[in-house]
C-alpha cells in the first residue's frame, strides 16, 4: 500500500504487546501461554518495591502509618494522581503530553475566578472542565490531524495555555477565594474520608475498568503497540489518539480545581513540575514510554511509591533540592530498567 498512516509519535513499535490487567502473555506464534515465575516477578516487581519502601518508611518515621498521615499523603497527592491517570492513557497510546501542568494551572484559576464571578462552584467547575476539554481537543487535533510530534505539540500548547491563565488572572500569579463553599471540593468528607481521596480512588477504578475491560481500552493498546497495524485493521487511530488528549485535559483541569479548593487560591504560576511528576509516576509504575504496554494499577503503585518517598523526605527534613535530584534519578532508573527488559525480550 502506498499510503502510510501518519500521527502518533512518529515511531512505530514492531510488536503490539498489551499488558494491562487481564491481558494474556503470548508466544511468538500467537499461542497463549501461562506466565512463569520470572514474568510474575517482572510484572509485580514495583509492588514489592512499594512494600519494602513502606516497611523502611515505618522504621524511619514511626508515625508513617498513622491514619491522619495516610490521609494527608493521599490528599496532597490526589491532584498529581488524577493527572497521572490521563498521562497513562496518553503514554500507552504512544503519545506524550507536556501541557498538563499549564492545563492544571488554567483549571485552578478558572475555578477560583468563576466562583467569584458567578457565585456558583457548579458553574465554575463546568467552566474549568470545559477549558480542559478545549485544551485536550487542540492537542489531539495537532498531534493526530496535523501529524506534529506530540512532544513538540504539547510543549507549544503548554506555553499558550500558561499565557491564557495569566491573562485571565490579570497578570497576577494567583486569585484568592476565601468563600467557604469554594473549599467544599477539598474539605468535604464522606464517611470520614476527604472528598479528594474519594475522587482519586474512583478515578483510578473507572480508568482501570475503561482501559482493561472495554473495546476503547483494547484499541488504545493496539494503537500504541503498532500504529500501522491498528490503522490497517480498520481502527480510527486518529480519533483514538485525539481522545486520550481530551481525557488528559479534563483530568488536568479537575486536578487544578481540587488543589485550588484545597489551598483556597487559584495560581497561574503553578504546575511547572506537574508533567515531570505525572510521567515519573507512570514510568516508575512500569508503563513503557514506547507505548502499547502498561496499566492503571501500575500508575497507582507508582503514585504510592513517590508519595511515600516524598513523605519520608519531608519527615526527615531532606532539602527539596535533594528531593528533586532523587526524583530525577528514580525516573532515569525506571526508564533504564524498562529498556533493559525490552532488550532481553527481543534477544
Amino acid at each position: 500500500m502506498s499510503t502510510t498512516p501518519q500521527g502518533g509519535t512518529g515511531t512505530v513499535p514492531q510488536t503490539p504487546t498489551p499488558s494491562g490487567p487481564g491481558a494474556t502473555p503470548r508466544m511468538s506464534d500467537g499461542a497463549a501461554t501461562r506466565p512463569g515465575i520470572g514474568q510474575y516477578a517482572t510484572r509485580y516487581s514495583m509492588v514489592g518495591v512499594l512494600v519494602v519502601l513502606i516497611i523502611v518508611a515505618t522504621i524511619l518515621y514511626p508515625g508513617f502509618l498513622n491514619p491522619a498521615n495516610i490521609g494527608n499523603i493521599l490528599t496532597q497527592n490526589s491532584a498529581v494522581g488524577i493527572i497521572a491517570i490521563g498521562m497513562t492513557f496518553v503514554i500507552i497510546s504512544g503519545g506524550f503530553d507536556l501541557s498538563v501542568g499549564a492545563t492544571y494551572a488554567l483549571g485552578a484559576v478558572l475555578f477560583a475566578g468563576l466562583t467569584i464571578q458567578t457565585g456558583s462552584i457548579v458553574v465554575a467547575g463546568i467552566g474549568a472542565i470545559a477549558a480542559g476539554v478545549v485544551v485536550g481537543l487542540i492537542n489531539g487535533v495537532i498531534v493526530s490531524r496535523l501529524n506534529v510530534n506530540p512532544f513538540v505539540a504539547t510543549l507549544g500548547t503548554s506555553s499558550v495555555v500558561s499565557g491564557i491563565a495569566y491573562i485571565y488572572s490579570d497578570s497576577s500569579p494567583f486569585i484568592v477565594n476565601d468563600d467557604p463553599q469554594f473549599q467544599d471540593l477539598a474539605l468535604s468528607t464522606i464517611a470520614g474520608v476527604r472528598l479528594p481521596i474519594w475522587i482519586l480512588v474512583i478515578a483510578f477504578i473507572v480508568a482501570a475498568l475503561l482501559l482493561a475491560r472495554t473495546t476503547f481500552g483494547r484499541n488504545i493498546y493496539a494503537v500504541g503497540g503498532n500504529y500501522e497495524a491498528a490503522w490497517l485493521s480498520g481502527l480510527r487511530v486518529k480519533g483514538l489518539n485525539a481522545s486520550v488528549y481530551v481525557l488528559t485535559g479534563v483530568l488536568a483541569a479537575l486536578a487544578g480545581m481540587m488543589d485550588a479548593s484545597r489551598l483556597g487560591v487559584g495560581q497561574a504560576d503553578v504546575g511547572g513540575s506537574m508533567a515531570l511528576d505525572a510521567i515519573a509516576i507512570v514510568v516508575v509504575g512500569g508503563t513503557s514510554l514506547l507505548g502499547g504496554e502498561g496499566a492503571i494499577w501500575r500508575s497507582a503503585v507508582g503514585l504510592l511509591i513517590l508519595a511515600t518517598l516524598t513523605n519520608v523526605f519531608y519527615s526527615l527534613n531532606v532539602s527539596q533540592h535533594w528531593q528533586l535530584i532523587a526524583k530525577g534519578c528514580i525516573v532515569v532508573a525506571a526508564v533504564a530498567v524498562d529498556a533493559i527488559i525490552r532488550h532481553r525480550k527481543r534477544g
